[in-house]
């Protein structure tokens, strides 16, 4: 299966349309598992402590969805991977195994009897599927959704995983700076400088980038940065007028991509004690406008 593969792409003539240019192109696959958290050599109270509700016993389920990302040149049929093998591989080697599973064993590296073995988090999960997928497929990256709010990008790099945690705030704000007119900032900033101000539903994904843990599986304590990104940001943010209730933008026009700034400056420092590094900050602001903030070199 591997030679076919990326043989299709690799031998086939190129199409006269795309002249060999390269491409990425990605797979859908959904499957559902469960797992539990908990280290035999850990106590009760330890294990509680690290993993919260997820040390409860016998565990519990997600529907997860994994994106494959693939490269490579277009052949002489415009493609750059037969779809039907990639389907194939992709089954054969991930889905048929953990479709309707306990995740806990089903792997060797997620067998805990194992003294080298982790425990199946979403980073760690990632991270198998990638070493069983790269024979046959030519990837660039993995998403693996565990859950809407909670993903994890893996793009080969050894033990290195990118976790994303999404939350939700709601805030109001006018955009105006006071040494203008009312119409110089309507000028600027339309109706967003109306004197009232107006309010937003936000969605922030935080990206934090780190080694993935050869015991826990985790790149971070997640529990630990849900709490950051409360404390930091939720907890004075939400139900806010921003102007007048967060003291950085009474100086400062909250404009998403400010906000967005504001928000990773907020972050950097947390997220660093954690042992991880903040990569990213992704606010939207409404379903047409959004800010994103890299602290890093774009990645994911």
């Amino acid at each position: 299966m591997a030679a076919q593969v990326i043989g299709h792409a690799a031998t086939a003539q190129l199409s006269p349309h795309g002249k060999g240019r390269p491409c990425v192109i990605t797979r859908r696959a959904c499957f559902s598992a469960s797992h539990h958290y908990w280290l035999p050599e850990l106590s009760a109270v330890e294990n509680q402590r690290l993993f919260g509700d997820c040390s409860i016993a016998p565990g519990h389920g997600h529907n997860y969805e994994l994106i494959v990302s693939m490269g490579g040149g277009l052949d002489g049929d415009g493609m750059v991977l037969n779809l039907s093998q990639v389907k194939h591989a992709i089954r054969e080697q991930v889905t048929a195994q953990l479709d309707f599973r306990c995740l806990n064993g089903v792997w060797p590296e997620f067998d805990l009897n194992r003294p080298e073995a982790w425990l199946p988090t979403t980073e760690a999960l990632l991270h198998g599927i990638w070493q069983r997928l790269a024979p046959q497929l030519p990837l660039t990256a993995l998403r693996l959704y565990e859950q809407p709010t909670l993903w994890a990008d893996y793009l080969g790099n050894a033990m290195e995983a990118f976790l994303t945690v999404r939350s939700h705030f709601s805030a109001a704000h006018r955009l105006a700076r006071p040494e203008l007119s009312q119409a110089e900032n309507e000028a600027i900033y339309g109706k967003c400088a109306r004197p009232h101000g107006h309010g937003h539903n936000y969605f922030l994904d935080v990206t934090v980038r780190g080694e993935i843990d050869r015991r826990t599986g985790m790149v971070c304590d997640l529990a630990a940065l849900q709490q950051a990104v409360s404390d930091e940001v939720l907890e004075p943010f939400d139900h806010s007028f921003l102007n007048k209730d967060v003291p950085f933008f009474e100086t400062c026009v909250p404009t998403a991509e400010n906000i967005a700034l504001h928000i990773a400056d907020r972050l950097k420092a947390p997220v660093a004690a954690l042992g991880a590094a903040l990569h990213k900050v992704h606010l939207q602001e409404s379903p047409n406008n959004a800010a994103e903030v890299y602290l890093e070199p774009a990645q994911v």
